[in-house]
This record gives structure tokens, sequence and C-alpha cells, in this order.
């Protein structure tokens, strides 16, 4: 396990890269200036992973964040998605040409299929396998992919994911499927690791957050990575972005991370992966 030191550190995904274990998600934020802003400002105060896809319509202005940041974009990890209406391995390829010409860059750090969709997902790994092999990305990877999914995917797949990124929060942690990609040397990763707002209202997260000197929102995503989870909180705010990476100066004890882990209901805020119709 690579140990928790700084905002620039990193787990080592199976095939060797380096993926900063903390970075920021973009989603939501506004093409233009929003975004631009969010990833100068993430980088600037150190942030080294940066988390965009096609469908959040913002890749454009997130390229245009990392060239105007003055950190060169080899040190920065630089993930995007393939929407689900470009599937396939004809559409997957054009896709990912679409995703490198709007970020304005050569090639991607990882690149993720967004959602599992039926019939699609394993002619889609084919052409992330075939991007992987001519070196035009680093690492590749699935997103919202269930147990039975990735059984699936890998069972005729030359190369095992290198990342699954799922919802992930202390209300819905699947420790199964976690151990799962464990086992498999995938490494997981959170979206939605606050609840996409809602932690902030429950008691246990304020006690426990008071009781470290720290925000909720810092907490928990101390209590992400302490659990091996690569996590990508979202914020247009300067502040909050700032705020959102001071979790490398304390360590969540080993009862707290159990009671953290106790909160689990299966509860999911955003959609379910065996039931999506988009």
């Amino acid at each position: 396990m690579d140990i928790i030191t700084d905002i620039k550190g990193s787990f080592t995904l199976h095939n060797g890269v380096k993926m900063p274990y903390f970075g920021l998600g973009v989603y939501l934020s506004k093409e233009g200036d929003e975004v631009i802003n969010s990833v100068r400002w993430a980088l600037q105060s150190g942030y080294r992973h940066i988390d965009t896809a096609a469908i959040y319509h913002n890749e454009e202005g997130v390229g245009e964040g990392i060239k105007t940041s003055g950190v060169p974009r080899e040190e920065v990890f630089l993930v995007s998605k393939v929407w689900n209406g470009e599937q396939g391995y004809e559409s997957t390829l054009k896709a990912f040409e679409k995703s490198l010409e709007k970020l304005d860059t050569e090639y991607l750090d990882l690149y993720l299929i967004h959602w599992p969709v039926k019939g699609k997902y394993k002619e889609t790994w084919k052409a992330l396998e075939e991007l992987y092999r001519q070196k035009r990305v680093r690492a590749i990877g699935v997103s919202n992919f269930l147990q039975h999914h990735l059984e699936d995917l890998m069972g005729n797949a030359s190369i095992v994911p290198m990342v699954n990124q799922m919802e992930f929060h202390p209300y819905l942690v699947q420790q199964q499927l976690l151990n799962y990609c464990k086992a498999n040397r995938i490494q997981y990763e959170a979206w939605s690791p606050l609840m996409q707002g809602h932690i902030f209202q429950m008691e246990v997260f304020k006690e426990m957050a008071a009781k470290y000197e720290k925000t909720i929102a810092q907490l928990v995503l101390r209590w992400d990575l302490q659990k091996g989870v690569v996590t990508i909180p979202k914020s247009s705010k300067k502040q909050r972005i700032i705020d959102n990476a001071a979790i490398f100066d304390f360590a969540i004890s080993e009862q707290d991370m159990a009671v953290l882990d106790s909160l689990d209901k299966g509860k999911r805020f955003g959609p379910d992966p065996d039931n999506f119709d988009f």
C-alpha cells in the first residue's frame, strides 16, 4: 500500500503508472471561465490530477486551465471518459480523438468507459486496449462497473482494467466490490465522495470532524484515501478547492475508520449501474 503523504502523492496502478490519489473533478463545472479557473486554481494549489469526461462538455476549458496554470502537461494526470452514445469499437476511437482535440493534448493519462452499456462495453474495451497498445493513453479503466460487469468484461479482455471509478462515500462503501477490485489489482476511485452535499447535514460527521479539528469534507476525503481509494472532489470555488486538499496533516484512527465504515447503507445518490437509461 502506498503511503499517504501529500497532495502530490500517488497510488501505483498494476502497470506501474503512478496515479495521484487526490484530484479535482469537474462534473457540472461550466465550460469557459468557471472550469478554466477551477483547473488553474487546483494546479496552482498543488493538485496534479484532473478528471473530466466527454459528456461534461468542458474538455476545452480543462485543456485551457492546464495550459495557463504554469504547470507542465507531463506533471498533470489527465483523465477523460467515453460517453455511452459513443460506445463501440470505431466510435470509441473517434470519441478519443475528439477528446484529445478538445483538451489540446497528445495523450491521456487515463481513459475510462463511463458506464457499462449492455452489448457495447466489450467492443469499447477493445478500442481502449488498442489505444493503450499504441501508447496514446498511459492507463485504461472503467467507471460504474459492478463485479458482474467486471467479470464479464475480463472474460475476454487481454488487459485487466487499471481503475474502476464508482460512487463511493460512507453510505455506499460496497466493501465486497472494493475487495474484488483489490484482489484483481484494479484501483478503486470515488466519485461523489461528499454525497452530493448531503454529508454536511449529518450529525455523526459533524462530531467526528470536530474531534479532528477538520471540516466534514476533509474528514471524509481523508477516509477515502485511508481506504486506498483515489478521490476527486468537485468544486469551482477557489477556497473550497484549497480547503479540500488540507487533509495531509492528520490521520483517522482505526476505531474511527471502523465507525465511518459502519455507516454503509448501500444508499446511492447517483444512478444505479444496473438500471440506467442514458
